[in-house]
């Protein structure tokens, strides 16, 4: 497995993570500057059906990695199991998505291999034979290019909406798939995995969403979020703010799109109300389409978006959710 790129996606409740297919792009990209073949693998108990999918995109190879105990995640056992799968396998490049999870075990494991993690990357080019991959840092105002300086097996995760995961090349055929049982020891798992914890009822994970509705503080009272929640209803969408909404109470924590919130790249995002500041800019960017609702012509939202309506929200949002709605009659 020389002079190779391994994918290790990520399924839960055995469902692969759409960001997943964003790793596998990037991967691709990689692929195509440097010449190496890319594999994934996919952990877990029970999930050859996930494996098949993986083995839909063009990909060289999917491996299965099955053991009972990682029906349940927990990081101890994930570090067992893919420590030796990759100690085997020996690949050049080993890319993850920057998800919760991935942010829980991957530094244990680089570090159980003697290796580095560059994480959270949002970028990368080739330099001679060297790959620079690009971070951002202070909240996105700056950018650090950054290399490994050990030897492979390196180890890197690009953050949500850096790649887009409907750009991951489908195969001409199904990639072959091949089952690895792993070998767990019981006595490396030191914690018992419960159920995944949820803060609250109306938790929602974003970054899983297609279509997000996010308002700003030109909504100007709570009350008026209501026109943001018809028009994400008529659309299918999920409401999303941006920090100051959040940090009047408005609305909860868990919709808040930003560097100190959720990172997302839905199909499409609709801004309104919302300046554009660096810090939400830099969790929503990676958004296949932008729309931008806002009666200030100069608000920097316009700089990033593919449409921009310049007027007054409370005027254009109500009767944006009407034809919405009259379209889907």
């Amino acid at each position: 497995m020389a002079d190779s790129i391994l994918v290790i996606a990520e399924q839960r409740e055995e469902r692969l993570n759409r960001v997943s297919f964003e790793t596998v792009a990037a991967a691709q990209a990689i692929a195509a500057e440097t010449g190496w073949n890319v594999e994934a693998a996919v952990f877990g108990n029970g999930i050859s059906a996930i494996a098949q999918e993986l083995a839909g995109r063009k990909v060289a190879r999917v491996y299965d990695i099955e053991s009972p105990r990682l029906a349940k995640y927990e990081p101890d056992g994930t570090v067992a199991a893919l420590k030796a799968f990759i100690q085997q396998k020996q690949p050049r490049l080993v890319l993850m998505p920057h998800t919760y999870q991935v942010r829980d075990f991957a530094p244990q494991l680089a570090t159980a291999l003697g290796r580095t993690l560059i994480s959270d990357a949002i970028g990368f080019r080739k330099e001679g034979a060297k790959l620079i991959f690009t971070r951002q840092m202070f909240q996105g105002k700056f950018a650090a290019d950054v290399s490994f300086a050990c030897d492979p097996p390196h180890f890197a995760t690009f953050q949500a909406g850096a790649f887009r995961g409907d750009k991951a090349e489908a195969g001409a055929s199904a990639a072959p798939v091949e089952t690895v049982n792993a070998e767990v020891p019981e006595s490396v798992v030191r914690n018992k995995p419960e159920d995944p914890f949820k803060e609250a009822k109306q938790a929602v994970d974003l970054t899983q969403a297609e279509i997000i509705v996010s308002v700003g503080r030109g909504i100007k009272e709570q009350k008026n979020i209501e026109l943001a929640k018809a028009l994400a209803d008529a659309l299918g969408g999920e409401l999303a703010a941006s920090r100051p909404i959040c940090d009047s109470g408005w609305l909860p924590m868990d919709r808040q799109i930003g560097s100190s919130g959720q990172t997302v790249s839905p199909k499409l995002y609709l801004a309104i109300g919302i300046s554009g500041a660096i810090q939400h800019i830099v969790g929503m960017k990676g958004s296949r389409s932008v729309i931008a609702i806002n009666k200030d012509a100069e608000a920097p939202i316009f700089e990033i978006a593919d449409y921009g309506v310049v007027g007054n929200l409370f005027d254009i949002v109500p009767a944006l959710t009407e034809e919405v709605k009259k379209a889907k009659a």
